[in-house]
């Protein structure tokens, strides 16, 4: 698992990639900061990842940032998990071909 990358959750809505870099970057070098959107509306979701060059910038950015409150929301950071496999939920609307005879 890489302890260099970290989950950031209950962002501010107004939050962008670069105000999200700027917010850890006093912890060290941060690689990448991404602030995960809605593919249709482009809005956020309200959470991110932020990746440091290494793991203790990584630890003291989750030591010191966890449930800090920022523009009026205590935010979640956490070291992230690898996304797991969802399969198929079975949601959707579904047409099945059937024919009259």
């Amino acid at each position: 698992m890489d302890k260099k990358k970290l989950y950031v959750g209950n962002l501010p809505w107004s939050m962008s990639n670069d105000s999200l870099k700027e917010l850890f970057a006093a912890y060290g070098e941060v690689v990448e900061a991404v602030v995960i959107t809605d593919r249709m509306s482009g809005r956020s979701k309200g959470f991110g990842f932020v990746t440091f060059a290494d793991e203790a910038s990584a630890e003291k950015a989750v030591a010191e940032m966890h449930e800090k409150a920022v523009d009026g929301r205590n935010i979640i950071v956490n070291v992230a998990r690898p996304r797991e496999e969802r399969g198929d939920r079975g949601g959707g609307f579904r047409r099945e071909n059937r024919q009259s005879y």
